[in-house]
């Protein structure tokens, strides 16, 4: 397993590349390789002084050594030239099901390592968002900025990771890049463009550089779901994505209590130098062990060693073919304009709306967190980011919760579906997130509320991790249904989502800490929990009539 993961990673193949296959060898590259007779010329397959026309694209798939079949191929192609048409060989596919390099053939723990590398990823860029907050204060001291101006390095950061993924996210689905190219360069990049941050002389210098970074690193945020898609099977995949959500959820909890002792001890600039470490690790470690998964893109390189090895040239995969057909126009139209198309119906916008505005207040919280930790319970700006920990806790009961949910109430459901030939409602994936959603005023109310000095600090800190429950089934169930509400655009439903949760959040970071001081922390989050209040029977709604606005709609999926 591990030699197959170091020849897949990115070093693995630079090496396999420079060597012409002599190092890290794929089979097709290793001596006494026998290859099927279908992947050979047509005319391979006939004495090669019969100019009758080979019919036939797919022979029988009898195998014949590299060996035995070079000495013709010049044979074969001059024959070629006098046959009228020849046509083309069957595509480049997998071996059968059991093809030990589709990704849904890895063995478990292969499977289970490679989503443990995607977690991790995720991760590294995510916690870039919230470790920024705790160099706000040294930022204003050194720079003599103002508290909204030195928040924006945490706004243009969120708001270019959803900006990101509209242009980069394509990338990764064309076979001749796939995923790792697309994740290694632009974390590679993020790296380097985090250097200037840590040397900054000006915070011109910083809120741009964060804004650059942020875009790098959203194919990890954005495509991390698709990765996972890529290598577990449907009935596997709710599991594998909730794991996946916990390690995006742990950066921006985590952020703050790394953040806050660097900053504490060493000033502004050490929490930047601490993301520079955790990214360089991350690019270190994925470039020699982090698999290519994307399918087509697997096939692709299987194709290209095939052409090499047999001199034909017609040997193309599904993908190639279809590829050849598509216009940069309609790349640019599938990514850029399509997803604000599909956001103008109905449930995708109130999908969009609900979204952004449970990970706004979930970005809210941390500048409301200072107030309450530093300026009400006197903690020091290493231990006031300590009850973020509490998030942990609280995402590993409900991670629990959601499993058994999943296996004792949805799969059953699925299952009942299948044998009676009929499809489940979209809308059933929504019932957690109705569930879940009473949980975000719940806990807006409890931390505003119990805030106080005669207050003991672990009671807020319980209210601020009941946040945990909300904003995990509610993400949870809206991605799942756009994407089972809309199958034919999932891709373009999810950047679009993607794009307007991340700029209806990035934009409270900057009158948060206004907002809770001028309106006070109880009626502040009195207010906010009113609104989420308001918005749970729209949720409802949604859920009872989501079917009406699907048939409505000329691109959802109906029943």
């Amino acid at each position: 397993m591990v030699q197959d993961l170091i020849r897949d990673s990115t070093i693995g193949q630079i090496v396999n590349y420079v060597s012409g296959g002599r190092l890290l060898p794929y089979p097709e590259q290793r001596p006494g390789y026998v290859l099927p007779r279908r992947f050979l010329l047509p005319s391979s397959n006939r004495d090669p002084r019969d100019k009758t026309k080979d019919i036939s694209t797919c022979p029988p798939d009898t195998a014949i050594k590299p060996e035995s079949t070079i000495t013709t191929l010049a044979a074969d192609i001059e024959s070629q030239k006098d046959d009228a048409a020849v046509p083309d060989p069957c595509p480049v596919d997998w071996d059968g099901e059991s093809d030990p390099e589709n990704p849904q053939n890895w063995s478990f723990r292969k499977r289970a390592f490679v989503a443990f590398e995607i977690s991790f990823l995720t991760f590294s860029i995510y916690i870039g968002s919230a470790i920024y907050t705790s160099s706000i204060p040294g930022l204003m001291s050194e720079f003599n900025v103002s508290l909204t101006t030195a928040t924006l390095g945490l706004t243009l950061y969120i708001l270019a990771y959803g900006i990101g993924p509209m242009f980069l996210s394509p990338l990764q689905e064309l076979p001749i890049l796939g995923r790792n190219p697309v994740y290694m360069a632009t974390l590679f990049l993020f790296v380097i463009f985090q250097i200037p941050i840590v040397t900054a002389t000006n915070i011109r210098t910083v809120l741009a550089m964060r804004f650059i970074t942020g875009f790098l690193g959203s194919p990890a945020m954005a495509t991390g779901g698709a990765s996972m898609a890529d290598i577990f099977p449907q009935s596997q995949l709710a599991y594998v994505l909730g794991v996946w959500s916990l390690g995006a959820i742990a950066g921006p909890i985590i952020g703050p209590v790394i953040g806050g002792f660097a900053a504490q001890a060493k000033g502004w600039r050490w929490p930047m130098l601490e993301l520079l470490w955790i990214t360089s690790s991350a690019v270190v470690f994925l470039s020699l062990f982090l698999p290519e998964t994307y399918g087509p893109t697997i096939l692709l390189r299987r194709a290209q060693r095939l052409r090499k090895l047999t001199g034909n040239p017609e040997l193309r995969t599904v993908a190639e073919r279809a590829e050849q057909s598509k216009s940069v126009r309609s790349v640019m139209y599938d990514s850029l304009v399509r997803p604000f198309v599909l956001a103008k119906d109905p449930a995708l916008a109130f999908a969009n709306i609900y979204l952004g505005f449970v990970y706004a207040i979930f970005y809210l919280w941390f500048e409301s967190f200072p107030i309450v930790f530093n300026s009400i319970y006197h903690f020091n700006e290493g231990v006031s980011g300590l009850p973020f920990l509490s998030f942990i806790v609280s995402g590993a009961l409900t991670y629990t919760v959601y499993c058994i949910y999943q296996k004792y109430h949805i799969a059953p459901r699925y299952e009942r579906a299948a044998a009676a030939n009929i499809e489940v409602a979209p809308e059933t994936r929504l019932e957690i997130g109705l569930m879940g959603s009473i949980f975000i005023p719940m806990s807006v109310l409890i931390f505003g509320f119990a805030s106080k000095s005669s207050v003991h600090w672990i009671v807020p800190t319980i209210g601020a991790a009941l946040y945990q429950p909300g904003i995990f089934f509610v993400f949870q169930s809206i991605l799942m249904y756009i994407t089972s509400a809309y199958p034919a655009y999932a891709a373009s439903v999810l950047a679009g989502n993607d794009f307007f949760r991340s700029a209806i959040a990035s934009v409270f970071p900057l009158f948060g800490r206004s907002f809770f001081t001028n309106l006070g922390l109880s009626p502040g989050s009195a207010l906010l929990a009113g609104i989420s209040f308001l918005l749970i029977p729209v949720f409802w709604l949604l859920f009872k009539y989501g079917h009406v606005l699907r048939q409505r709609s000329k691109y959802a999926h109906s029943l």
